[in-house]
């Protein structure tokens, strides 16, 4: 689906000129850099969030008219929330991952009319952008009354690391967080949940190795390197993350790398 969803209406003139957008930081979308699923698309993790993803939030947003899929340029997370809708708008603040017909711009300042989308997703974007409540409430904005939101966040402060500052992050949640977050934006919370639980006792020890020989980054990475598994290891992974699909079908996991929210709107 492509932005021709909206008409040119909806988009203000300062949408779209590369040079003019910034990110939360006040760095240029070339400085802020992109997602490493332009790179290694099949990536376990990559391909994992969007099933897991997909069967904990879809019910909250199938149907919707038109929609916008916020931080677009990590494609591989978001295919299936594109086809929930009749028609969808990408933006992301990084050209490199839009196709020819996405809108280049910036969480935190929503180039569209208010009340243009049924539905909006932000898959590990909102932890990129300060401030947090501006964002939030543009999200609202740009929703129509009722309209539904989805967002993913990564999850446990104890957990920040070098790699979060390599990422560009400005925070971490708990499901608490989140839901404290998305509510006070002027939203009603249906799912808070969890994701990647079975992984997480890997995630875990990688990030205490982390803290233990105190790796450092310099600054947001331009796309942050991943390491290239060998495809065993890659494909266990993912069979250990189909076990949290199964789970997420019938309850909401306790604990995990990733929070994953479904709202919608309030009037």
């Amino acid at each position: 689906m492509t932005n021709d969803a909206v008409t040119n209406d909806a988009v203000t003139n300062d949408a779209v000129t590369n040079d003019a957008v910034t990110n939360d930081a006040g760095r240029t979308a070339e400085g802020h850099g992109g997602s490493a699923s332009i790179v290694i698309p099949d990536y376990w993790w990559y391909v994992a969030r969007s099933d897991l993803l997909e069967v904990a939030l879809r019910s909250h947003v199938e149907g919707a008219g038109t929609a916008l899929d916020l931080g677009s340029a990590d494609g591989p997370s978001a295919a299936w929330f594109r086809e929930t809708a009749r028609r969808t708008v990408s933006l992301d603040i990084d050209p490199r991952g839009l196709g020819s017909e996405g809108v280049c711009g910036s969480a935190l300042a929503l180039p569209f009319e208010d009340g243009a989308f049924d539905a909006v997703s932000a898959f590990d974007v909102i932890e990129h952008c300060e401030p947090e409540a501006t964002a939030l409430a543009e999200v609202r904005r740009v929703l129509r009354p009722g309209g539904r939101f989805v967002m993913s966040v990564p999850a446990y402060t104890w957990a920040w690391t070098d790699f979060d500052v390599a990422n560009g992050h400005h925070r971490r949640y708990t499901t608490r967080r989140a839901v404290t977050a998305v509510e006070r934006a002027g939203f009603t919370v249906h799912r808070a949940t969890y994701g990647f639980a079975t992984v997480f006792p890997m995630f875990v020890a990688e990030r205490l190795v982390r803290k233990v020989f105190r790796r450092r980054a310099e600054g947001a990475a331009d796309i942050v390197s991943l390491p290239r598994l060998p495809r065993v290891l890659n494909s266990t992974l993912l069979r250990l993350s189909r076990v949290d699909r199964a789970v997420l079908t019938r309850r909401d996991l306790p604990f995990g790398s990733s929070v994953f929210v479904a709202a919608t709107r309030t009037d």
